[in-house]
């Protein structure tokens, strides 16, 4: 496969970071600011982006905008016939967290129907249709998932992870916060990775020992170094069940730490901590010194709004059936310093209305919010990606809240290369 490309399926695409990751844009690289030459073995073959909640599927319009209609699926990915997918090596892509537990299997099939018809379900589908397997999986997801639902933590991943080993994958993941290994924002993503029993990095895990494949052989301990941070001198290691509907209905075995790795059933996994030692990247790194247009800067009139949402509080509030409580919520730092990297950006991060959660930084012109431009700097997408005549500045700064850091996906895919 070194001499060719690796041809690679991008589902739930957003408005393409993970493509943007591994492909660079106009042939450069994220991790430079998009300065640099990329040296990438990956291409996108097939795309799918869809937002059920939206009769406008303006990612998707990013999307084809930026990579053209050719290859490129904005239907229901649960709607699309599997023999659109073209054969791959890989498949990427940021699905969305819900309702994992199984409802039935099907009789005579190894196919299997989610409560809700959930979109991790269509990833297995789609795998287990493949003439040939894939070899490569690369998904991102929220942090939670490991400990989800509240009521039976962890078992979400489980179901997950016996998924995939049933269709002969090994699986190492980790929890990353962009900001720990040197990125412009504190956002904490797992990534996961899988291996088909038929890759070298299958046969790499299945004979190092757990603890060096997470702290040292892995792909995800070569690109973001860790150190453990329990007293474990070996991880926590658990069985999986074989039967994912006793997972769905018994699993307690509870929730996953932020690094571990999977392979014929046997989970390994410990708490660990980034061992990056490089440069860090702060907020004032990506916004603009000069002035910008005039929408951006607080009204005088709104200063307080701004000051009393950000600030401490403990008060007695009233519900609307007119019952009194007490209300009580921690201060966040107002305006948000340009020293450190920034804040998670949040999908309700656009329009001018007073805000919580909102970035506002303090530059001599006055307080203002952040530009789409800066938002996307801050997940490391070109200049102006998401512009485009029919989207708005609060639609573009959703979409940033919905992204992720493309310079985590161009450092994890630069070293998988290596192994493939």
């Amino acid at each position: 496969m070194s001499a060719k490309k690796v041809r690679v399926v991008e589902l739930f695409a957003g408005v393409g970071g993970f493509r943007l990751g591994l492909e660079g844009w106009k042939g450069k690289s994220a991790t430079s600011l998009y300065k640099k030459p990329i040296d990438s073995p990956y291409h996108v073959v097939f795309s799918n982006q869809f937002e059920p909640s939206t009769k406008a599927q303006h990612a998707s319009m990013v999307y084809e905008a930026r990579w053209g209609k050719g290859n490129h699926n904005g239907n229901d990915i649960n709607e699309v016939d599997l023999s659109e997918i073209p054969e791959h090596h890989m498949l990427v892509g940021g699905f969305p967290c819900q309702d994992y537990s199984v409802a039935t299997t099907l009789k005579n099939s190894k196919g299997l129907i989610g409560k809700k018809g959930v979109l991790w379900w269509a990833i297995h589908k789609i795998l287990a249709a493949q003439k040939k397997p894939t070899k490569y999986l690369f998904l991102e997801n929220v942090d939670r998932l490991l400990i989800s639902p509240a009521k039976n933590r962890g078992r979400d991943f489980a179901i997950i992870l016996q998924s995939l080993n049933e269709l002969g994958y090994c699986v190492e993941w980790r929890v990353v916060n962009a900001a720990d290994f040197g990125f412009p924002q504190r956002r904490k993503r797992v990534f996961i990775l899988a291996y088909h029993n038929s890759t070298k990095l299958y046969k790499l895990m299945s004979k190092t020992t757990p603890k060096d494949f997470l702290l040292d052989e892995g792909v995800l301990a070569r690109a973001l170094p860790i150190t453990i941070t329990s007293n474990e001198v070996v991880p926590k290691n658990i069985k999986l069940s074989e039967s994912i509907v006793d997972i769905s209905a018994n699993y307690n075995s509870g929730g996953f730490e932020n690094s571990g790795i999977m392979i014929k059933g046997q989970v390994y996994h410990f708490k660990s901590q980034s061992n990056y030692d490089g440069k860090c990247m702060t907020l004032k790194d990506v916004v603009f010194q000069n002035k910008v247009e005039d929408d951006f800067y607080l009204k005088n009139d709104d200063l307080d709004k701004w000051q009393y949402l950000k600030g401490a509080k403990k008060e007695v509030r009233k519900n609307a059936s007119g019952f009194e409580y007490f209300y009580s919520e921690g201060g966040m730092v107002f305006p948000d310093s340009l020293e450190k990297p920034s804040r998670t950006i949040i999908t309700g991060e656009g329009g001018a209305s007073p805000s919580r959660f909102k970035h506002v930084i303090n530059t001599k012109y006055g307080h203002r919010r952040l530009t789409p431009v800066e938002l996307e700097r801050l997940n490391m997408f070109p200049d102006n990606h998401t512009q485009l005549e029919s989207i708005s500045d609060t639609k573009r700064a959703f979409f940033m809240g919905n992204a992720l850091v493309v310079g985590v996906v161009e450092t994890i895919a630069q070293e998988l290369k290596n192994h493939i």
